[in-house]
Formats: C-alpha cells, sequence, structure tokens
C-alpha cells in the first residue's frame, strides 16, 4: 500500500534481566524495511536510497552492496538471499519505481530481472523459497491483487489470472512495511497466503491446494476497519499455526485488532484473548524457546500461547537502558531487526529463555 509512515528507532528491550536487542553498526541513515537471515552467520538487509547490507559473521561487521544500476533513489523493502553469494531485494514505487534485482557475486554487481508491467501498480512483498522460484504480492490493478511468479530465476514471469479470489474491495491494498504481508505457508506444495486492509476491512487470502482449478479465496479476519489499517504481517509456526499482526498505523497506541491466531491453516481466525499493545508491524517465531515475538512503534511484544495472549517487554532501569528502548522496529528475521535511521539489532540468545 503507497501509504508512507516513519517508525522510530528501537535500541534495545530487556526481559529478567536480559539485554533483549544489542545494537550493531551499519554505517548508513538509510531507513531500513528489508531483512533475512540466511543462517551460519550471513544475513540481508535492505532500504531507502537503494541501500543494501550483507554480514558474513553475524552481525559484527555490516557491509555497503553495490547499488544496482539505476537505483539510487529507490526504495528497497523487500529482501531474500539464499546465501552469502545470492540475493533477490524489491523496490516499491508506482509503476517501474516497483522493481527487482538479483546477484550471485555476493553483491558486488546486480541485474535487473523484472520491473512492474502496471503503470499504476506497486510492489508489497516478495517471497523465495529457492533460488530461482520467486512470488511477488502487488496493490490491486482494475480490481485484483497483482500476484506475479517466476519460476525460473526471473527470466520469464507470468501473472495471475483469478477475477473471484484475487478481487479486491474499494480502497483496498496490502502494506509494503516489513515484506512480511506475505508468505509461504507450505513450501511443497507452494500454498501462499497474503493479507490486506482498507475501509471495507481486513482479510486474508488463501491460495486453494489442491482445488479444481488453482485460485485464491478471502476470508475477514478480525482487524479493524481504515486506510491506514490492516493486517501487516504473518507468520507460521507449521502448516497449520499462523499468526497475524497489525492494526491502524496512525493509532499506534490503540491495542485492540493488533493480531489474530489460526489453527488450521489460515481458513478462519480469531482474535487475541490479550493483544499487544499497540499496531505491529511485524512477527516472527522463535522454535528454540516456542515464543512470538513482534514489533512496533509503542514496543515489542511476546506470546508463549501460539498468540492468543501477549505480554509487553520493558526497558530494564537496573541495566540504565532508554526508557524508550522497546520501541519501534520495521520488521523481523531473526534472530536479526531493522527500523529508521540505519538502526539494526540482534537477539541474545537469552533473551526469550523463560
Amino acid at each position: 500500500m503507497r501509504t508512507a509512515f516513519t517508525l522510530l528507532a528501537l535500541l534495545a528491550a530487556t526481559t529478567s534481566g536480559h539485554t533483549q536487542w544489542t545494537l550493531q553498526t551499519s554505517n548508513t541513515t538509510a531507513d531500513l524495511r528489508g531483512i533475512h537471515n540466511v543462517g551460519n552467520g550471513v544475513a540481508w538487509a535492505s532500504g531507502t536510497n537503494g541501500t543494501i547490507l550483507r554480514t558474513e559473521d553475524s552481525g559484527y561487521v555490516w557491509q555497503s552492496c553495490s547499488i544496482p544500476p539505476g537505483a539510487e533513489k529507490l526504495d528497497f523493502r523487500g529482501i531474500q538471499a539464499f546465501d552469502a553469494n545470492t540475493a533477490i531485494v524489491m523496490s516499491s514505487g508506482t509503476g517501474n519505481l516497483s522493481r527487482l534485482y538479483k546477484t550471485t557475486d555476493g553483491c558486488h554487481s546486480w541485474k535487473l530481472i523484472f520491473t512492474n508491467p502496471d503503470t499504476d501498480g506497486f510492489f508489497d512483498a516478495v517471497s523465495a523459497q529457492i533460488p530461482d522460484e520467486f512470488l511477488i504480492l502487488g496493490d490491486p490493478v482494475d480490481g485484483q491483487f497483482s500476484h506475479f511468479i517466476s519460476t525460473n530465476g526471473g527470466t520469464d514471469w507470468s501473472k495471475t489470472h483469478d477475477p473471484l479470489g484475487l478481487r479486491s474491495d474499494k480502497d483496498e491494498g496490502a502494506f509494503a512495511a516489513s515484506n512480511s504481508a506475505l508468505l509461504v505457508i507450505d513450501p511443497s506444495q507452494k500454498t501462499s497466503i497474503f493479507g490486506s486492509g482498507g475501509p471495507s476491512g481486513a482479510r486474508i487470502f488463501l491460495e486453494c491446494v489442491p482445488c479444481d482449478s488453482r485460485g485464491f479465496f478471502a476470508r475477514p479476519i478480525p482487524f479493524p476497519k481504515g486506510q491506514s489499517a490492516g493486517v501487516f504481517s504473518i507468520a507460521n509456526r507449521d502448516a497449520n499455526r499462523l499468526i497475524a499482526v497489525g492494526g491502524d498505523y496512525l493509532k499506534p497506541d490503540e491495542p485492540t485488532g493488533t493480531a489474530a491466531c489460526s489453527y488450521d491453516g489460515g481458513k478462519t481466525w480469531s482474535p487475541a484473548t490479550t493483544p499487544p499493545h499497540g499496531y505491529r508491524s511485524s512477527v516472527a517465531y522463535d522454535p528454540t524457546t516456542k515464543t512470538w515475538i513482534t514489533v512496533g512503534p509503542n514496543g515489542t511484544d511476546i506470546s508463549t500461547d501460539d498468540g492468543k495472549n501477549w505480554r509487553a517487554l520493558h526497558p530494564d532501569p537496573a541495566l540504565h537502558e532508554s526508557p524508550d528502548a522497546d520501541r519501534s522496529w520495521n520488521a523481523l528475521s531473526l534472530p536479526f531487526v531493522v527500523g529508521p535511521h540505519g538502526r539494526i539489532g540482534k537477539l541474545e540468545d537469552a533473551a526469550l529463555k523463560h
């Protein structure tokens, strides 16, 4: 969705005396919204002004990548990586400002592999399960959400034609806030799901597999109505258990309708009994501690009961942390988190142990 908003920088959060985040040095002032942890110390991040960063040592050093040709003013809101050498990065903007670039040489050079073919289009999120299969979600064009697929590394693209399943309501759209409004639930079946928002209410669009004909069906989700409200992020624990977070970003302190749970693969959704204490832009699951974590402009929350109840994490005065240290990251890819003004944090190993 073409809504621009700025989130404040979160420096750290604490629980049980442990520093929640360790702030890392990014050497950039760009607003960062894209983050993808590959594992084995490798992670990639992206943001405004063509900014792309990479680490190969778990964030001890973040390297500045070369800017793709002609991308100096682009806003890279999504990034997906496969190893230290291979990654794709997505820019968001109207029409041809929405693009996808790919590197195979550790970000020394980039190749433009896709430009939004719709002059009124707008990319919201990109997902890639393997190096050659990419999926892009875009805002509606001609009354239908845009859904682009490539199965050969970006050489060829197809646009899903599903005028019934992908039909949008008036002024409905997706949010390009954290590259997580789109999720592939089951990579083996390539089943995708995405969330929306708008004046008519928020919805979840779930890909129907198997079906007589491959397509989507939409279901309501108990989030607030409004142009600035809806689903901002979806994550899953497995093929059945999913969490969606969001709310109204213009009302960051309003807790109602900020999280919902599904235990049937996204078909039905229930509101959290005790929701996060404000609008949330990103959610992730930590399998080691079986903990969900979500972040937003007024703080950080965790859940240990699959999203039914959330509790806030607050700074620890005993550690002399800033009173606003728990506030406003943009996106999560555990253990990393990114935010405005080049902020990058890393979740401490002991932070979520109970």
